[in-house]
This record gives C-alpha cells, sequence and structure tokens, in this order.
C-alpha cells in the first residue's frame, strides 16, 4: 500500500504501476524456475536410485523373499510408490516450465514494445497513457496465470487430485496464450498506427527499421 501511495499520478503513475507488476512477474517467473530446477535435479537423483534398486529387485523377486520381514516389504513398496509420485510429477513440472517461459517471453516482449513507444513522437502524451493501461491490464492477467501455477506447485505438498492439477496447467496454459497474443495484436496495431502518420517513404522505412517490421 506505501508503495501505491507514494507513485506519483496520472500517465507516469500508469507508467510506474506497470513497471512494478512488470518486476513482479519477472522475480515470481524467476523463483518458479529455481523451483523447476530444484525438482529436476531430485529427479535425476531419484531416477538414478530406481534404476539401481529395479536393477537388484529383479534378480531377488521382492514379494518371493521368505527371509525378509513385512516391514521390508512395505519400505521398498513405499519408495515405489514415491517413484512413481515423482515421474507424475516431473510431467507437471515440465508443463510448468514451458508456461513459464511463455510468461517470460511475454516480459520481455512488453520492455521492448513499451520501450519503442513511449519514445515514439508520433503519439501524443494520452495515447501513451492509454497505452500503458492496456499494457498494465495483460501484465496483470499475466500475475493470476502465476498465481495459478504456484497453487499447482504447492499442491503438491496438499492433497489434490491428478485431473485437479491438471486442469489448473491447462487454464493457465490457455490464459498465457491469450495474453502472449492479446499482447502481440496490440503490439502491432500501435507501430502500424506509428506508420500511417510518417510524413513520407522515408520515414516510413525508418520505422519499419525502428520496429523491426519487415
Amino acid at each position: 500500500m506505501t508503495l501505491f501511495v507514494s507513485l506519483p499520478k496520472g500517465a507516469d503513475a500508469q507508467i510506474a504501476v506497470a513497471e512494478v507488476i512488470k518486476a513482479a512477474i519477472t522475480k515470481v517467473i524467476k523463483a518458479i524456475d529455481l523451483k523447476v530446477q530444484r525438482m529436476q535435479n531430485q529427479t535425476i537423483w531419484l531416477q538414478n536410485a530406481q534404476k539401481a534398486l529395479e536393477n537388484q529387485l529383479s534378480k531377488l523377486k521382492l514379494n518371493e523373499i521368505s527371509g525378509w520381514s513385512q516391514k521390508q516389504r512395505d519400505l521398498y513398496g513405499n519408495y515405489y510408490n514415491e517413484l512413481w509420485q515423482v515421474k507424475s510429477i516431473i510431467a507437471y513440472y515440465e508443463r510448468i516450465r514451458e508456461i513459464t517461459e511463455k510468461q517470460a517471453a511475454l516480459v520481455s516482449q512488453y520492455n521492448h514494445a513499451w520501450g519503442l513507444i513511449r519514445s515514439d513522437k508520433h503519439f501524443s502524451v494520452a495515447e501513451i497513457s492509454y497505452m500503458q493501461k492496456v499494457y498494465s491490464g495483460i501484465l496483470e492477467e499475466s500475475v493470476k496465470n502465476l498465481d495459478e501455477i504456484l497453487i499447482v506447485i504447492n499442491s503438491f505438498k496438499t492433497q489434490m487430485s491428478d485431473a485437479k492439477r491438471l486442469e489448473l496447467i491447462n487454464k493457465a496454459a490457455d490464459r498465457v496464450d491469450t495474453n502472449c497474443s492479446d499482447l502481440k495484436q496490440f503490439n502491432n496495431q500501435n507501430y502500424i498506427l506509428s506508420l500511417q502518420r510518417a510524413k513520407d517513404q522515408n520515414e516510413i522505412q525508418t520505422l519499419k527499421k525502428y520496429y523491426g517490421i519487415n
């Protein structure tokens, strides 16, 4: 609350708010990526342990070892169950990684586009302010998507069905695609508007190069 109270008014406030949102998105994306990396490192260790254990048990045949106690059987049975769960988690985290990579790309595209647009003399202060509101809206939706992803990550510590996890992941993925599409479309609209306001062909060519338009 203190942060927002201290922000400037008008168009500058819109810019500041969007920058705060952008920074928050970037921070959360990095945090999720670290979680994914840790999970993958743990997964590699467990997979290696699984291979070694399966090689041994394939020779010994756990259920046929009369000398083993029920406690030993339960111990290895629980271990197999955990390995099975890990395999399921791997699939979820790979999907989550794809989503967070798209989110990171969205933030990068926003940074690039906004840096160009706010320096373009073809747009008025009012237009820049409006554009910033649209960008802020897209970024705010991205924050909601990340919230959904964090719910999935935290769900591995609590009871949640695979179907529910998959539902949350798919919904977040669909919204990320929508956000990316909206951002791309809005950027293109702004680029085209700038080109339409060019005074001559030389300026058009300069703007195309400026915005990276072929």
